[in-house]
């Protein structure tokens, strides 16, 4: 996050807005500035990928569904909107401890472990381990202690469009986007590719939510993918990974997407046409 905060500063905050005299380094004007461009980024990733995964992707058919709720829409944004400044405050505490060094991110290859190689597999460990962190917060979200206060209005929505993606109690969404900050204070991981990565599980959250059941057949059961997620929301106890259906096979939690299956929403749907 130090890369976007440093092209802020010389790009717009320290000639435009803060002070001269202000040092960009004082802390309380790191905090200031992380708390804009999180909330600001996290808006714009929302609202633009949210946007275009509901005019280009997703399927309008599903809002004829009966567990599609009158106003669904608006109220996706509303919630996701009121809850992204609060889920933003721990976010915006991990992120000025990686902007005041006490991350494992690096800035040049050259600083990687093991070269290009160690970058490439990186990637694929923040993936793995995002996974696997997401699918056990994600399950201890469902135990009767914490589902009614914080993950159930999450699951407000049964037939999702892509705004239910970010549309969490704020206690939720933080907890689940936790991996993503605590992998580069474990594990060697490069700038750029964290920042790019991070674009990456966003627009990943939006599309699990897209209502797009397509997936090539062979990865059908080896990607979590819309079709899976739609079950989590329709059936509460399957289907918590991410990305991938390894933690739930795991975890004995995994069920074939009914969509994959003849018996998904779009299927109901046809029946209900039929009759």
């Amino acid at each position: 996050m130090d890369l976007v905060l440093e092209a802020a500063d010389r790009n717009l905050l320290t000639p435009y807005v803060y002070p001269t005299g202000w040092p960009e380094n004082e802390p309380f004007r790191q905090l200031l500035s992380l708390f804009v461009i999180t909330n600001l980024g996290a808006l714009v990733l929302y609202l633009l990928f949210g946007t275009l995964s509901y005019y280009f992707i997703f399927d309008h058919k599903l809002m004829k569904h009966p567990q599609f709720l009158e106003n669904q829409v608006r109220r996706e944004i509303t919630y996701a909107l009121r809850s992204l400044p609060w889920i933003s405050v721990p976010t915006v505490a991990l992120f000025f401890a990686e902007v005041r060094g006490y991350s494992k991110l690096y800035d040049n290859i050259e600083d990687s472990p093991y070269g290009w190689p160690g970058v490439f597999l990186s990637m694929l460990s923040f993936l793995f381990f995002t996974d696997m962190g997401i699918y056990w917060i994600h399950r201890g979200l469902h135990h009767k202690l914490f589902y009614k206060r914080f993950h159930k209005p999450h699951h407000l929505w049964k037939i999702a469009t892509p705004f239910a993606s970010h549309a969490f109690h704020p206690v939720d969404g933080f907890m689940q986007s936790l991996p993503y900050h605590v992998y580069p204070f474990l594990f060697p991981l490069h700038k750029v590719t964290y920042l790019g990565l991070y674009i990456f599980v966003n627009v990943w959250t939006i599309s699990i939510h897209d209502g797009d059941y397509r997936v090539p057949r062979l990865l059908r059961h080896i990607i979590n993918g819309s079709a899976h997620h739609t079950d989590h929301h329709l059936y509460f106890d399957y289907n918590y990974g991410q990305y991938f259906t390894l933690w739930d096979k795991i975890g004995g939690s995994y069920k074939s997407p009914s969509a994959f299956e003849g018996k998904g929403p779009h299927d109901y749907l046809r029946k209900l046409q039929e009759k």
